[in-house]
């Protein structure tokens, strides 16, 4: 009879066997795996090394061509708008101060004169507003001579009656050429402000001939369709009171959401609002000034560098 203690041996040698089968097998796989492994590796570090490298070359030559495009901006816009003015609408908070600041001075160099800026705070077209809105509407503050459109849609009053003391009329409107009076605008934008609908971005704020709306980004909320056509009718309205207005924003603004894309979305608003998707660098800033030279001369288009855009506007005849 085999012995018990037979039996323990030939198991245990079984299992030292497949343990060492798997330790050998394991080694020479283990190997083979890292190796490979290890290439795989350094080929992927050595990608990571010409990306990087062709990266800084590209950004290098994007500041060589924003260098180039502040440099040349001035030259571009010279005399574009002289004689002209020009009133900023500022939309949100999200306008950078240099697109603000960058987008005035080529103003000011194209000979147009900014009367003034006004900034649109959150409240402007949220519907929480509209109850003190129509209280000032149909109250003693709102100063007398002004035409109000028959509607019972606030974002309509309220737009029209901004674009009254904002915009000189322009050619073939009624008024054409009349400066509003100053002391109406300045009451109005007074109203609004203590309504904290709007504030003032300069001391003063004056009527002028185009309105320039700048914006950044886009609205994320539920509301964001509402909000929007609030907006799009004020510019809608200093558009027809004056003699254009441009609406200039980031790429984002040109997304859903966004006001550029609403208003080149709209087929009844879109054939005559120039829209600038690019404010945010120097080419889309010289295309905004060039936007409202072409307002001028009754040319609206959709300029940037989005889809179905030109990049820049048309040059004068």
């Amino acid at each position: 009879m085999i012995d018990f203690r037979y039996h323990l041996v030939s198991l245990i040698a079984v299992f030292l066997a497949v343990a060492l089968g798997i330790v050998i097998g394991t080694t020479q796989l283990n190997g083979g795996v890292l190796d490979n492994l290890q290439t795989q590796v350094s080929g992927l570090q050595e990608d990571k090394r010409v990306l990087e490298s062709q990266t800084q070359q590209l950004q290098g030559q994007l500041d060589d061509v924003g260098r180039f495009e502040e440099a040349v901006g001035p030259t571009l816009v010279q005399g574009a708008l002289s004689g002209r003015s020009v009133v900023l609408v500022i939309g949100n908070g999200d306008v950078p101060a240099d697109v603000v600041e960058g987008t005035t001075a080529l103003l000011g160099t194209a000979g147009a004169t900014v009367t003034g800026s006004i900034r649109l705070t959150a409240d402007y077209g949220d519907p929480a507003s509209e109850r003190s809105l129509q209280a000032y509407l149909a109250g003693p503050g709102r100063p007398p001579g002004l035409t109000l459109p028959e509607t019972g849609d606030t974002g309509e009053l309220v737009a029209a009656m901004l674009a009254q003391v904002l915009m000189v009329p322009g050619a073939g409107g009624a008024g054409a050429g009349t400066t509003p009076d100053q002391a109406s605008t300045s009451s109005v934008l007074a109203g609004l402000e203590e309504l904290d609908v709007l504030s003032k971005d300069t001391s003063s704020v004056s009527p002028a001939d185009f309105a320039v709306f700048l914006t950044a980004g886009a609205y994320t909320r539920d509301d964001a369709g509402d909000r929007n056509a609030r907006i799009v009718q004020l510019v809608t309205a200093l558009d027809q009171q004056g003699s254009g207005a441009v609406v200039a924003g980031d790429p984002a603004s040109a997304q859903d959401g966004g006001l550029v894309a609403a208003i080149r979305g709209d087929a009844t608003v879109s054939p005559g609002i120039s829209t600038v998707d690019n404010v945010d660098t120097a080419a889309g800033r010289v295309s905004t000034v060039l936007a409202a030279a072409a307002e001028g001369r009754g040319t609206s288009g959709a300029y940037g560098i989005g889809e179905d855009t030109q990049p820049v506007p048309p040059p004068a005849p």
